[in-house]
């Protein structure tokens, strides 16, 4: 998993030829991945320390879901495209840099009537929208500057370079909780000026990748054309046709994790968002592991797809690594929210005040993130599969269930109180993330991924379940999970290189 780690990093100036260049490899590429991220979400959480105690929490309610708002909006203006080639863009490194430029140009033709919706829609939602103006063209410019982001990060990936991927997402946190830090330290409560603060942070992040992808790989632009990358680069219509599902996906992959804050907002108010959005921030930090086990598994399960055989081994030895991480994640999570959310955000997010403990709601959430890291290998399966429809399918039923199980329950609940009502969206949460784990399983495991290994699965989400419930209703129960302990070392074993 620490291949490579002790090498030099690339200097700002230089990149190695894509022929030197170092192969996709899932334990080195998750370990540079995953600690960037780690890294990254726990700057994220500082920077959201500081928003809460420099706004009110009403201006804090607003900025997350106009945030939100117009990264939902927009993500489909992604059009799949960077995950194409994610998936393809090993196979011809000397098209990777053509291929981004060819990527912007289709998606500026999408982005023009996306623009136009949100122009419409914004006064019709917003009755105060002229006064939040300025807050809602940096979210909105926030959202499209990751998007133009995603193509150049994957080329660095692809080339083997998932370092300096890293390295990006670290100077965009970097340089926007330090802007977070300087207006925190001048006194100023302008949500406006904050929100620059992410703005400036994300163009920098966005400059940095397409600085480093450049100097991989546009120099280095030999003869041949798109098709070396596969047969569906031909032309932009074949290309685009194959993006379409996961351009759906996309567009609806956001609502899985926000489903339940607009419904909170909608029901009980952005006070009630913001206290839910603050313990998905812990929740959220913990998602960037399985985030980036998907980055790196995407290309070798895409690589061995027609080998059915090889396909299984990296799914079964992804799940090992799985399996291992459980204990970790479950008891690494509660004791940082334990210790820290209480002293780093203002009182009121867990003395009650606000109808509810992130601390509790976090734990609720906890067992939601089992069984989305449970689900990485089938999750990556149906991206890399040759039917990407199936795919399509999947997030919109999963999307579909967290509405209408998260309305009903919200909903119903509220209505007794408004403890109540956040204590089931987090329960909503859960439940949804247990819905996706069992429907990706039934979609993408191979044969006999569960059956020949049911004992494995039982204890991992049986023992996992048990000291979520714990956590929430009774402490000596939480240590049943020590048990999960017991498959590090198969996991272990499973980050060893194998022949692709």
């Amino acid at each position: 998993m620490l291949e490579g780690l002790a090498q030099p990093a690339v200097a700002m100036g230089a990149a190695p030829h894509p022929s030197e260049a170092r192969q996709p490899n899932m334990g080195r590429d998750s370990a540079w991945l995953g600690g960037a991220d780690l890294i990254a979400v726990f700057l994220a959480l500082f920077g959201q320390v500081l928003l809460t105690r420099a706004l009110s929490t009403e201006d804090f309610g607003l900025f997350i879901i106009a945030f939100d708002a117009f990264a939902t909006l927009f993500l489909i203006v992604d059009l799949g495209l960077p995950t194409l080639l994610a998936r393809d863009g090993a196979k011809a490194l000397h098209r990777v840099w053509s291929s981004i430029l060819r990527i912007y140009r289709l998606q500026a033709m999408v982005l023009v009537p996306f623009l136009l919706v949100a122009f419409i829609l914004t006064p019709l939602i917003d009755s105060n929208w002229r006064s939040h103006a300025p807050l809602l063209l940096l979210c909105a410019g926030i959202a499209l500057a990751h998007i133009a982001s995603y193509a150049p990060r994957t080329a660095l990936r692809v080339a083997g370079e998932a370092r300096l991927e890293a390295i990006t997402k670290l100077v965009e946190r970097g340089v926007t909780v330090t802007g977070y830090a300087v207006f925190f330290w001048l006194g100023s409560t302008s949500v406006t000026m904050f929100a620059l603060a992410f703005f400036i942070g994300a163009c920098f992040g966005l400059i940095i990748a397409l600085f480093w992808s450049s100097r991989l790989l546009k120099n280095h632009t030999s003869d041949g054309t798109d098709v070396d990358l596969g047969a569906i680069w031909e032309n932009n219509t074949t290309l685009l046709l194959h993006a379409l599902p996961f351009a759906i996906t996309l567009g609806v992959l956001p609502y899985v994790v926000r489903i339940e804050k607009f419904i909170l907002s909608g029901a009980l108010g952005l006070d009630a968002a913001a206290l839910f959005h603050v313990a998905q921030l812990a929740w959220l930090a913990g998602l960037v592991v399985p985030q980036a086990m998907r980055a790196a598994l995407l290309p070798l399960l895409g690589e061995r797809r027609d080998r059915p055989e090889a396909f299984a081994e990296q799914m079964n030895r992804s799940l090992d690594f799985c399996l291992a991480l459980l204990p970790y994640g479950l008891y690494g999570g509660a004791a940082v929210v334990w210790l820290i959310l209480p002293l780093a955000f203002p009182s009121q997010y867990t003395d009650g005040s606000l109808d509810g403990s992130a601390v509790e709601l976090f734990m609720v959430l906890l067992f939601g993130w089992c069984c989305t890291l449970l689900a990485t290998p089938t999750y990556t399966a149906l991206q890399a599969g040759s039917k990407p429809w199936h795919f399509t399918a999947f997030i919109g039923a999963v999307v579909a269930f967290a509405a209408l199980v998260g309305s009903a329950l919200i909903t119903w609940q509220a209505d007794f109180s408004n403890q109540r009502g956040i204590l089931a969206a987090a329960i909503a949460s859960s439940s949804t993330a247990a819905f996706m784990l069992i429907l990706s399983l039934r979609m993408a495991g191979p044969e006999g991924y569960v059956r020949h290994r049911l004992n494995e699965w039982g204890a991992g989400l049986g023992l996992a379940l048990a000291t979520c419930i714990g956590l929430v209703a009774f402490l000596p129960l939480a240590l049943v999970g020590l048990g999960l302990f017991l498959f590090t070392p198969k996991g272990l074993a499973a980050l060893r290189p194998t022949e692709p």
